[in-house]
């Protein structure tokens, strides 16, 4: 088996905690487009995948489903850099990571542009050496290419890499790129639903995060 040359993250829910502001945003355009509320647990059912997908279960006018991304996207922008956060021991633990000379990288479904301004907000995009974000790719999460794209920048094959996210979309995508794919519970998902995706480990904290990782050198 390859040694662990390089680890590419999830943003939301695994490095940056955006919870509140992803909700806020939800909550502004469900009654701005679509004329009600949804409940919490609708908006959150498919974070990790891009918003043009999650807002399909919403409503079925493209119409509408544009005009929602648009309200979501307009309103994001005027909180963001006041609720973005990194999860607490996140910068920490990066900066050992990349001490230990591994090269580190994300893979999110957020825009490019979006996900690298809110980690420089938090201080940890002085650890990245990449950014894959669903512009940049023509098949998102689950659908493996973002990972392999992530691999590709950072020239190693992916049974070189360990793709870690909150999400099932994140472990079915690290499995399915050939990479080993760690789950961390943190974020927006339980651990059962994570368990079912046969991840190499899961982590409950960053130290475990960081110990797991070293541990597959």
């Amino acid at each position: 088996m390859a040694g662990l040359k390089a680890v590419l993250f999830d943003n939301d829910g695994t490095l940056v905690d955006s919870h509140d502001l992803i909700l806020a945003s939800f909550r502004y355009a469900g009654p701005a487009v679509l004329g009600r509320q949804l409940s919490d647990e609708e908006y959150l059912q498919k974070v990790g995948q891009p918003l043009s997908v999650q807002v399909r279960d919403f409503t079925d006018d493209p119409q509408l489903q544009e005009q929602f991304c648009e309200a979501y996207r307009a309103h994001n922008k005027t909180v963001h850099d006041q609720m973005i956060k990194a999860f607490p021991g996140t910068v920490e633990a990066l900066a050992k990571l990349a001490s230990a000379g591994l090269n580190l990288g994300v893979v999110t479904s957020k825009r490019h542009e979006v996900a690298w301004h809110g980690l420089e907000v938090v201080g940890a995009a002085q650890y990245l050496d990449c950014c894959v974000g669903w512009d940049d790719v023509e098949r998102p999460k689950p659908d493996p290419q973002p990972v392999q794209r992530g691999c590709e920048i950072l020239g190693f094959a992916p049974a070189e890499c360990l793709y870690v996210g909150d999400a099932p979309f994140d472990l079915q995508a690290g499995n399915a790129a050939g990479t080993k794919a760690a789950a961390v519970t943190w974020g927006m998902f339980d651990e059962a639903r994570l368990a079912a995706e046969n991840p190499t480990f899961v982590a409950h904290t960053w130290d475990e995060l960081v110990k797991g990782v070293l541990g597959l050198r």
